[in-house]
């Protein structure tokens, strides 16, 4: 895009997230910030993004018939998936006939939106370094993957979720119908079918966010963020920090990774590439065409965030990718299960020094649902993890009274 226009008049520039929960909200707010008219739509009301945008839509976006419906209805100039659930194929019917831009391109959200799509091409067409894998359809072939070679321990995930969801570790014979139970219950679609995937032994993981954006001479070019270092448990992220530390060996070869995989997928905007890592070796595992959970560390240690780079880069406008401090954040959960909780101890988290929250303002809590975040920056990562800890402790989450 050349030009901005302006909200909520007939020149203005309009984007559209598919998908509004937290990190969708903080697209949305660095969109407005360059003079954006935003539409965020959800699977359900009141979603964190549809609370600052401009137009709020709530639709089921795996219907083809109503993501066709709203987008020629709305017209808006860019469509921006943020999750896992949408009906990709019309996307790409939408984006041939030149209804629409997709970011980052229509392909790029229908192969990663489905970790098969993203695996074959990683693995299969790139050849990149990846865990042994094999896809299953039922019960039975889950564990004939396992007994033929993938072997134990291993991971299943569904074909199809977001945030840890359906994803466990199977360390015998005992867990495997458990572990096929939870990744059906777990999917965002009912996909009957799984990954499982052979257990590499690594050192640890990151998340190398990788930023394709135009620069002065028009061209396309890839920037990448500091490594962010994570713990998942269940595979669900629960403390970020950045810098992670790594032997040049290894970053040389996870920016190459990240690189030819974002280059194949193709368009404009961040990606969230993951990555494990061992020594000087390293495999990749998946990649998000949108900015990741664990990075919103940058909120606190970057000049720029994954949700400016990303706005910024679709935009097609230049980015900077600089670190600004070393940081870290830690998750808050919800404790309970309950519809408009509140929130008490905020004033002592906020009393860490070098800290700031992000409380999501989703409308409904579950014990394991992510309803906010601490976010510390210091002079070191240590110092950081310690802080966000400390910080995101003393949140307390309630039912409302």
């Amino acid at each position: 895009m050349t030009r901005l226009g302006t909200p909520l008049s007939p020149s203005a520039t309009r984007v559209m997230l598919l998908g509004s929960g937290e990190l969708g909200k903080e697209v949305l707010i660095a969109l407005q910030r360059l003079g954006v008219e935003t539409i965020a739509v959800d699977r359900y009301e009141n979603a964190p993004g549809q609370q600052v945008a401009h137009h709020a839509h709530t639709i089921t976006m795996s219907d083809p018939a109503q993501l066709k419906a709203l987008i020629e209805t709305l017209k808006p100039d860019l469509v921006v998936p943020e999750i896992e659930a949408i009906a990709t194929p019309m996307l790409e019917e939408l984006e041939a006939a030149g209804v629409v831009r997709v970011i980052p391109t229509a392909r790029a959200a229908r192969l990663t939106m489905d970790r098969e799509g993203i695996r074959r091409l990683a693995a299969e067409t790139l050849g990149l370094p990846t865990s042994p894998y094999k896809f299953c359809d039922s019960l039975q072939e889950l564990q004939a993957a396992i007994d033929a070679g993938i072997g134990y321990p291993c991971i299943v995930k569904p074909v199809m979720s977001s945030s840890g969801k359906g994803q466990s570790k199977i360390d015998g014979p005992d867990d495997v119908k458990k572990a096929w139970d939870y990744a059906m219950a777990g999917g965002r679609v009912s996909h009957g079918r799984v990954i499982v995937e052979g257990f590499i032994d690594f050192d640890y993981e990151i998340t190398l966010l990788t930023v394709r954006a135009r620069g002065e001479d028009g061209g396309v070019h890839t920037h990448f963020c500091a490594p962010v270092g994570h713990v998942q448990v269940a595979g669900d992220y629960v403390e970020s920090w950045q810098p992670h530390p790594m032997h040049p060996v290894a970053l040389e070869k996870a920016q190459e990774i990240a690189r030819r995989v974002t280059s194949d997928l193709g368009g404009q905007g961040l990606f969230g590439v993951e990555l494990f890592v061992k020594g000087e070796q390293v495999w990749f595992s998946e990649v998000s065409p949108r900015p990741h959970d664990t990075g919103l560390v940058t909120l606190a240690t970057q000049w720029q965030s994954e949700f400016e780079l990303h706005a910024r880069a679709i935009l097609g406008l230049p980015v900077d990718t600089t670190l600004k401090s070393p940081g870290a954040s830690a998750v808050i959960y919800g404790g309970v299960d309950a519809n408009g909780i509140v929130f008490d101890g905020v004033q002592h988290a906020l009393a860490v020094p070098g800290s700031d929250l992000r409380l999501f303002g989703k409308p409904e809590s579950f014990v394991k649902r992510r309803m906010g975040v601490a976010l510390v920056h210091a002079d070191d990562v240590d110092t950081a993890r310690q802080r966000a800890k400390e910080a995101a402790s003393r949140v307390r989450p309630a039912r409302a009274e």
